[in-house]
């Protein structure tokens, strides 16, 4: 996982989500595993465990 992850301007609502996705980085936010540096730009928790992932672009 990258240190800084830049996600998107705009959801594009499809499904699954894509992985830059706004929405994805906010529930993973909310999950506890990311924490948001400002408006685009979140900083993953170390690794992001892929069930936590796959569940947040549902």
């Amino acid at each position: 996982m990258p240190d800084v992850v830049t996600v998107k301007k705009k959801c594009c609502k499809s499904g699954p989500r894509c992985k830059k996705c706004p929405v994805v980085w906010k529930r993973l936010e909310t999950a506890g595993l990311a924490e948001r540096i400002d408006k685009r730009h979140y900083e993953p928790g170390g690794k992001v465990p892929g069930k936590a992932f796959k569940a947040a672009r549902k």
